[in-house]
C-alpha cells in the first residue's frame, strides 16, 4: 500500500468513526465479502478488491453533512439526492488511484438492485458488477444487524427474514443471497462475532474459516431454495 492509498483508507475509516453506530463496520464488511467471494471460488485480486472495497465503499460519504447523514428521520426527496451522491463521489475520490481502479464498480454500485431499482445508474441483474453484489449483500446484513440514527439493530434472525423479503421483492442477486443463507450459521455469524472484541475472537474467526471450508467440501454452493437457515 503507497501512501495516497493508506491516505485514503485513513479517510474511509475517519468517515467510519464520525458516526459511533458504524464501529466496525467496515471490517466485517471486508470479513464476510472475502468469505462470500471465497465461497464463490473467485480469484485472488478479486478477493483483494473485496477486501479493500469493504473499507472504501462509502468513502463518498465525506462529502454528505451531518445534517443529512445523521438524521434521524426520514430523509426529504432533495435529501436523498444529496445522500444517494455518496456512491459517485466515492469514485470520484478513488479513481486517481491506478491499484483502486478493481474497487471503482463496488464503490459505485453497490447500491444497485437486481430489478432494477437502485442507483446511481439503474442497472439490473448482470449489468450490476459481481463483485458489487457480493459487497452488497454482506452490506445490507451487516446494516441491518447494526443499530443506526434512524433504527435499532435487528436480531440476526429478523435481518435475514428481511433478506429474504427483499431478495423476494427482486432487489437482491437470488444466488448470492442464497450462499449467504447458507453460510450464515457456521461461518458469517462467527466472523460477525469476532469483530466484536470478544476475549475469544480469534478462537470465533478460526473456527469460522474451518467451518467455512467444511461448507464448501459438501457440495455446490448455491442451494435450489434459498430460504435462510434457522438462527
Amino acid at each position: 500500500m503507497d501512501d495516497t492509498e493508506a491516505i485514503l483508507f485513513a479517510l474511509a475509516q475517519a468517515v467510519e468513526l464520525r458516526d459511533s453506530h458504524t464501529a466496525g463496520h467496515c471490517e466485517r464488511l471486508a470479513l464476510i465479502s472475502v468469505t462470500l467471494g471465497m465461497a464463490m471460488r473467485l480469484p485472488q485480486p478479486n478477493l483483494l478488491a473485496l477486501y479493500r472495497g469493504g473499507y472504501l465503499h462509502d468513502i463518498g460519504k465525506v462529502g454528505i453533512p451531518d445534517s443529512i447523514l445523521f438524521k434521524p428521520g426520514k430523509l426529504t426527496p432533495e435529501e436523498w439526492v444529496i445522500m444517494r451522491s455518496h456512491t459517485t463521489r466515492g469514485e470520484e475520490i478513488c479513481r486517481p488511484l491506478r491499484a483502486l481502479a478493481p474497487v471503482l464498480p463496488i464503490i459505485r454500485s453497490h447500491h444497485e438492485r437486481w430489478d432494477g431499482s437502485g442507483y446511481p445508474d439503474g442497472l439490473c441483474g448482470d449489468q450490476i458488477p459481481l463483485l458489487a453484489r457480493v459487497l452488497q449483500t454482506a452490506d445490507i446484513y451487516d446494516a441491518l444487524t447494526s443499530p443506526r440514527p434512524y433504527k435499532p439493530a435487528f436480531p440476526a434472525k429478523d435481518a435475514l427474514a428481511i433478506m429474504v423479503h427483499e431478495t423476494e421483492r427482486g432487489w437482491r442477486d437470488p444466488d448470492i443471497a442464497s450462499l449467504f443463507f447458507r453460510l450464515h450459521p457456521d461461518v458469517i455469524s462467527r466472523i460477525a462475532e469476532s469483530c466484536a472484541g470478544t476475549d475469544s475472537a480469534m478462537d470465533r474467526m478460526r473456527t469460522s474459516m474451518s467451518n467455512l471450508n467444511r461448507v464448501l467440501s459438501e457440495g455446490p454452493v448455491h442451494p435450489v431454495s434459498w430460504a435462510p437457515q434457522p438462527v
